[in-house]
């Protein structure tokens, strides 16, 4: 198993030093979105296999929804792939330069970051969406997708390698791990450190612990998606109402969804009514405290400390009633996962003070929390959310996959 790792690991290295013209580039990945499209029917049956075996083995039902493609889907896969084509090569980007007293004139310019490993669960389509972002940004890559998705999974990355070898590009730019064994996983984190340059994990919060835990080089990703709307006193209820039903209700299942919903203890009571009555009648499960048990003319479950640090990815919610936006921003920061929370609120200076406060990674105003997507951002698309502290944070898309090296140039200057 070692040496099977190792051996993708040194044919990764040697197709990242191969450098690609972003005409090349863009030529492979049109070519990629063309042989989806031609192998439409293969893809789906592919598919549909992945999702037989899943059901077999009773999986989350969830998880078969990610796992999932069909024609919409595969349609929307095709556009962020044209999408991509259209985004600027971030490589060998001067970012900055300015010039010393002596002499000396420097800048800052955009490299890729090597070779990255990726392992993830369910999703085919960030199969796509990984294999395209990174070879866009000069990076190999590494693939270990979840036993759940493998025969979707292997049509994509072999599309994928056939674009490559159609414009002389190294075909282990990409490269898939076809070997269900679970042991690849310990073995990818922690023999692969001469070859991989920096893992993100995609999956569920077992699989991101076990990453962070075990993996001897630097980790890109979040481990759970802990996020919050907090409706403020001065709200126009029919947005607050519509922002908090697509929050938490959308899709359930994604990092992005609302998890704890905070509200103001003078926004008008008829106003939490019209909300809370929204998300049961679109079939939410509500955990509240006594508070806004006592507010609502219907029956709540009772909310524990233990539904403040949960994350559902299901049709329930927490909710709590707070002093202000203080109280708001301080249990944000004590029970969050640095993802994504959102103030709704008429009132300025409560916005300010809540952007400026949460420690979040992606914090919001007056809109949803789903919207917690490198696609929706524009990033045109994404590998993932970094809830680190340290950069790349949120989205992680084309740009947040380049490093950056200084060239320093002069004519004879010596230091004294």
């Amino acid at each position: 198993m070692k040496k099977y790792l190792q051996k993708l690991g040194r044919a990764a290295y040697r197709a990242s030093l191969y450098k690609v013209d972003t005409k090349i580039k863009n030529k492979v990945l049109l070519k990629f979105s063309y042989l989806l499209k031609k192998n439409a029917s293969k893809i789906l049956r592919q598919n549909n296999k992945d999702i037989k075996f899943a059901k077999i083995k009773n999986i989350n039902k969830n998880l078969i929804t990610r796992l999932e493609i069909n024609k919409p889907k595969l349609d929307s896969i095709i556009k962020t792939i044209i999408e991509i084509t259209k985004l600027k090569d971030p490589v060998g980007v001067i970012l900055d330069k300015w010039q010393r007293p002596n002499g000396l004139r420097i800048k800052k310019i955009s490299i890729p970051i090597g070779v990255i490993g990726v392992i993830y669960e369910s999703r085919p389509n960030v199969t796509v969406d990984l294999s395209c972002l990174c070879f866009k940004s000069g990076n190999s890559v590494i693939l270990k997708g979840g036993s759940e998705a493998f025969f979707t999974n292997q049509i994509f990355i072999n599309l994928f390698r056939e674009s490559l070898k159609a414009y002389k590009v190294d075909i282990n730019y990409v490269q898939f791990i076809n070997k269900k064994d679970r042991r690849i996983v310990k073995s990818l984190l922690k023999d692969m450190r001469n070859y991989i340059d920096v893992i993100i994990p995609r999956g569920g919060k077992n699989l991101v612990k076990t990453v962070k835990e075990l993996c001897n080089v630097p980790v890109i990703g979040h481990l759970e998606g802990i996020c919050h709307t907090f409706v403020d006193k001065n709200i126009n209820s029919k947005m607050a109402r519509d922002i908090v039903v697509n929050a938490k209700m959308r899709s359930v299942g994604i990092c992005g969804a609302t998890e704890t919903l905070l509200i103001h203890k003078d926004c008008p009571k008829k106003k939490i009514n019209f909300i809370l009555n929204s998300l049961k009648f679109n079939g939410c499960l509500i955990y509240a405290d006594n508070k806004a048990r006592k507010i609502f003319n219907g029956n709540l479950k009772n909310a524990t400390n233990k539904d403040w640090s949960t994350e559902y990815l299901d049709t329930k919610i927490s909710v709590k009633i707070v002093q202000n936006v203080v109280e708001a921003v301080k249990h944000i920061n004590k029970f969050g996962t640095m993802h994504t929370d959102s103030i709704i609120t008429m009132n300025i200076e409560s916005a300010n003070y809540f952007v400026r406060s949460v420690k979040s990674s992606i914090v919001m105003h007056n809109t949803s929390t789903q919207f917690a997507d490198g696609g929706e951002l524009g990033f045109g698309g994404e590998v993932g959310i970094s809830t680190n502290k340290l950069p790349p944070r949120g989205p992680v898309g084309l740009n947040q996959l380049v490093s950056y090296k200084y060239h320093v140039a002069g004519n004879g200057q010596i230091r004294k």
